[in-house]
Protein backbone atom coordinates (compact mmCIF):
# COMPACT_ATOMS: atom_id res chain seq x y z
CA UNK A 1 0.00 0.00 0.00
CA UNK A 2 1.24 3.04 -1.01
CA UNK A 3 0.99 6.25 1.55
CA UNK A 4 0.85 9.57 0.15
CA UNK A 5 2.43 11.93 2.61
CA UNK A 6 -0.62 15.04 2.47
CA UNK A 7 -3.27 12.58 3.99
CA UNK A 8 -0.52 11.11 6.97
CA UNK A 9 0.29 15.24 7.84
CA UNK A 10 -3.36 15.98 7.77
CA UNK A 11 -3.59 13.25 10.39
CA UNK A 12 -0.93 14.07 12.86
CA UNK A 13 0.38 17.67 13.39
CA UNK A 14 3.63 17.02 14.58
CA UNK A 15 4.72 15.12 11.25
CA UNK A 16 7.28 17.20 9.15
CA UNK A 17 7.38 16.47 5.07
CA UNK A 18 10.86 17.18 3.61
CA UNK A 19 11.63 17.10 -0.43
CA UNK A 20 14.76 16.01 -2.26
CA UNK A 21 17.25 15.62 1.19
CA UNK A 22 20.56 14.54 0.15
CA UNK A 23 22.13 11.60 2.11
CA UNK A 24 25.40 12.20 3.89
CA UNK A 25 25.97 8.44 5.35
CA UNK A 26 23.53 5.24 5.59
CA UNK A 27 23.68 2.57 8.07
CA UNK A 28 21.96 -0.48 8.63
CA UNK A 29 22.50 -2.76 11.60
CA UNK A 30 20.53 -5.51 13.12
CA UNK A 31 18.48 -5.03 15.78
CA UNK A 32 15.91 -8.27 16.97
CA UNK A 33 13.66 -9.18 14.27
CA UNK A 34 14.39 -5.99 12.10
CA UNK A 35 16.88 -3.87 10.72
CA UNK A 36 17.45 -0.20 11.82
CA UNK A 37 18.52 2.24 9.35
CA UNK A 38 20.44 5.11 10.12
CA UNK A 39 20.56 8.27 8.01
CA UNK A 40 22.60 11.66 8.25
CA UNK A 41 20.87 14.04 5.57
CA UNK A 42 23.09 16.90 4.84
CA UNK A 43 22.46 20.21 6.52
CA UNK A 44 20.89 18.14 9.34
CA UNK A 45 23.07 17.67 12.24
CA UNK A 46 20.59 14.76 14.09
CA UNK A 47 19.85 12.01 12.94
CA UNK A 48 17.13 10.03 11.08
CA UNK A 49 15.98 6.49 12.16
CA UNK A 50 13.49 3.94 10.80
CA UNK A 51 13.09 0.26 10.89
CA UNK A 52 12.36 -2.20 8.08
CA UNK A 53 12.15 -6.05 8.04
CA UNK A 54 15.18 -6.09 5.51
CA UNK A 55 18.34 -4.11 4.37
CA UNK A 56 17.93 -1.66 1.78
CA UNK A 57 20.51 -0.78 -1.10
CA UNK A 58 22.00 1.80 0.20
CA UNK A 59 21.08 5.42 0.44
CA UNK A 60 24.50 6.95 0.43
CA UNK A 61 24.06 10.50 -1.65
CA UNK A 62 20.23 10.02 -3.20
CA UNK A 63 18.34 12.42 -2.64
CA UNK A 64 15.12 11.29 -0.63
CA UNK A 65 11.73 12.49 0.53
CA UNK A 66 11.05 12.06 4.27
CA UNK A 67 7.79 12.29 6.49
CA UNK A 68 9.21 12.27 10.02
CA UNK A 69 8.75 13.34 13.36
CA UNK A 70 11.21 14.67 16.33
CA UNK A 71 11.98 12.17 19.25
CA UNK A 72 14.49 11.79 21.67
CA UNK A 73 16.45 9.01 23.11
CA UNK A 74 18.59 8.42 26.05
CA UNK A 75 22.21 7.30 25.49
CA UNK A 76 24.36 6.90 28.90
CA UNK A 77 21.80 8.75 30.24
CA UNK A 78 22.07 11.65 28.04
CA UNK A 79 19.10 13.27 26.17
CA UNK A 80 19.72 13.12 22.51
CA UNK A 81 17.65 14.25 19.64
CA UNK A 82 16.32 11.78 16.83
CA UNK A 83 13.76 12.30 14.24
CA UNK A 84 11.86 9.25 13.41
CA UNK A 85 11.03 8.16 9.83
CA UNK A 86 7.65 7.18 9.15
CA UNK A 87 8.01 7.59 5.05
CA UNK A 88 10.90 7.27 3.55
CA UNK A 89 11.14 7.32 -0.96
CA UNK A 90 13.48 7.61 -3.29
CA UNK A 91 13.07 10.53 -5.22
Amino acid sequence: MKSDPESLLKNNDALIHSDALKVKSHAQRPQEDWVLHTLMIEGYDVPFRFKRQGKYRTLRGARVNLTYYPSQEMVAGIPVEIMKVVRVKRT
